[in-house]
């Protein structure tokens, strides 16, 4: 059960919802459960939660479009930017506060759906390993 709740949770926290899953990491670290596999459930979990960002970007981008929330022209310019740097700032995806956002942004700005999940299973998968790693459980 411990792991099916912090994928629960970690699958909320990488929403724009308030959860954290590093204190339901620990907090089952703590009682004893598996290293392995809390690092794998809390990573699918925060990992499809950032998809799910990303999938409400991809498909809200035709809405701000056809709703003059953003131009054309500034849409393709921030799309090019995004292709050249994007795999940069999906590294931050983990970071609380900014990283739901620029998972959202990947979205609408359409960036590459596979190396999106790649860099954010490894920012999001190696945030989780530092912490497990910080509080002496590797």
């Amino acid at each position: 059960m411990s792991y099916l709740v912090t994928f629960a949770v970690a699958l909320l926290a990488a929403t724009l919802l308030p959860v954290s899953s590093e204190a339901t990491l620990l907090f089952y670290l703590a009682e004893g459960s598996s290293v392995s596999w809390l690092l794998l459930f809390a990573t699918l979990g925060n990992t499809l939660g950032s998809i799910i960002n990303y999938t409400i970007g991809f498909k809200g981008a035709a809405y701000l479009l056809s709703h003059d929330k953003i131009s054309p022209r500034h849409f393709e310019r921030s799309k090019s930017f995004f292709e050249k740097y994007g795999f940069y700032t999906l590294l931050l995806s983990w970071v609380p506060v900014i990283g739901d956002p620029i998972t959202l942004v990947a979205g609408v700005l359409r960036y590459r759906f596979w190396i999106f999940v790649s860099v954010v299973a490894l920012a999001k998968g190696g945030r989780y390993l530092a912490i497990v790693s910080a509080f002496g459980y590797l």
